[in-house]
């Protein structure tokens, strides 16, 4: 598939996520019932994630980013370092509640919340690895990093 292809491939499916993430919120407009509501608004979060992943598809495929400038890397990394440390925290209170709960509903729900936290945190950590050593990074080596920390599963 040449790049222009999968460029207007990818464009179609952000229109269409799009169009999921406002079905999913028309969806639960006036909805009382919290639990079916909260799930299908999660969809609809998902969904959004999925828009962004088909950004950076486009973007792979029109043009090559630009390094991040010197003068900003500190900030960067210090934001980075701080959501790290969020994250962290998140892992571990995720995990601990994973000890203290009895149904199998919560704990699908609470283990998939620690299982996001996990790759986000893998992600992270690598990210602020590139920046603090100042490493100049590939699109092949992005691409490794996603594949191994980010989405395992594939």
């Amino acid at each position: 598939m040449l790049d222009e292809e999968k460029v207007k491939f990818y464009k179609k499916q952000k229109e269409l996520e799009k169009r999921i993430i406002q079905a999913a919120e028309d969806s639960v407009e006036g909805m009382e019932n919290k639990i079916v509501k909260e799930l299908i608004l999660a969809i609809a979060i998902d969904s959004k994630k999925h828009a962004s992943l088909l950004e950076v598809l486009m973007t792979m495929n029109t043009s090559s980013e630009p390094y991040i400038e010197e003068k900003s890397l500190d900030k960067i990394a210090e934001n980075i370092k701080k959501h790290i440390e969020l994250e962290a925290q998140a892992i571990e209170t995720y995990k601990e509640l994973l000890t203290k709960i009895n149904t199998d509903q919560e704990k699908m729900i609470v283990q998939a919340i620690y299982h996001d936290e996990l790759r986000h945190h893998a992600l992270l950590k690598r990210l602020y690895e590139i920046i603090i050593k100042k490493e100049a990074i590939t699109e092949a080596d992005l691409w490794d990093y996603l594949k191994d920390d980010y989405i395992p599963q594939y």
